[in-house]
């Protein structure tokens, strides 16, 4: 295995990792039903996100804070999501990759996470 070290590796993690989400009954629906994303539309979005997080490069100009505060209006992320999110997504970069890249995004994951859990929770919803 190898480093997460282009936008590439990127696709093949979000990918996989997404992939992973869509099958799990415990939060695929957010997905699926509430978001209605289109996986193959919105990798290009997540990709982006993730290139800026590591390699701060990348296009993304979007406030992801606030997709997810607009998300979490409709349908509460409880701690449970965050958990299946953040296991799901540590597992698949272990599977995938090693590396200094690698643990940065999981360190970069668990601080998105824990901020969305605080704004949540400062915005009272």
């Amino acid at each position: 295995m190898t480093d997460i070290l282009n936008r590439r590796d990127l696709e093949i993690l979000l990918r996989s990792f997404y992939g992973k989400l869509l099958k799990d009954p415990a939060i695929s629906y957010i997905f699926t039903d509430v978001a209605k994303i289109n996986l193959e539309e919105h990798l290009p979005h997540l990709v982006d996100f993730w290139e800026q997080m590591l390699f701060h490069t990348g296009g993304y100009r979007k406030n992801v804070m606030q997709l997810h505060l607009d998300l979490n209006a409709k349908e509460h992320l409880t701690e449970k999501h965050f958990e299946i999110w953040l296991s799901t997504f540590n597992t698949t970069v272990d599977g995938l990759f090693v590396g200094e890249n690698a643990e940065n995004a999981k360190t970069r994951g668990l601080s998105v996470a824990t901020i969305m859990k605080i704004k949540f929770a400062q915005q009272g919803v």
